[in-house]
């Protein structure tokens, strides 16, 4: 049996300036807050809420990053779309130290892959409260994009 897969959309989510919170019990710990983004797809697209949404990014000690992601879709019908993701960023410690000062670094160089959910009320969405999605992704100037599928 093979995994089949969708696409549901590109997702581009716009950050502000990072906050170092440091070194806590859990791990070294920094938060991205969003600033706006943009989602397009052939059943979904809108925009990315400027209001809602950061990623809780925990550092581990093997030196894997652990996303913790919360945002709001805004369809462009209106339709609000709570989107929560947890996922995985692992690289050598060479591209590490680039992300880490900015650089654009073609994401084939590491590995980022999420599992969103979501949850809404309006009824014109409904079909994604009962689906699974994966995505992957890659930093990129001002932001993170990433190719999210439904898992068929």
């Amino acid at each position: 049996m093979s995994l089949q897969s969708q696409h549901l959309f590109t997702l581009f989510i716009a950050l502000h300036p990072t906050l170092e919170l440091g070194q806590t019990p859990a791990g070294g710990r920094r938060i991205f807050p969003v600033s706006g983004g943009h989602f397009q797809g052939e059943r979904l697209k809108g925009e990315v809420s400027p209001l809602i949404g950061s990623d809780l990014l925990l550092a581990r000690a093997d030196g894997t990053f652990q996303q913790d992601v919360r945002l709001l879709l805004v369809a462009d019908d209106g339709g609000l779309v709570l989107m929560t993701y947890r996922g995985v960023r692992r690289a050598s410690q060479a591209v590490d130290e680039r992300l880490a000062r900015g650089e654009t670094v073609d994401a084939s160089e590491y590995y980022l892959r999420t599992t969103p959910y979501f949850e809404t009320a309006a009824p014109a969405h409904g079909w994604l409260n009962s689906i699974v999605a994966v995505a992957k992704g890659g930093r990129c100037p001002g932001g993170v994009e990433y190719e999210v599928f439904e898992v068929l």
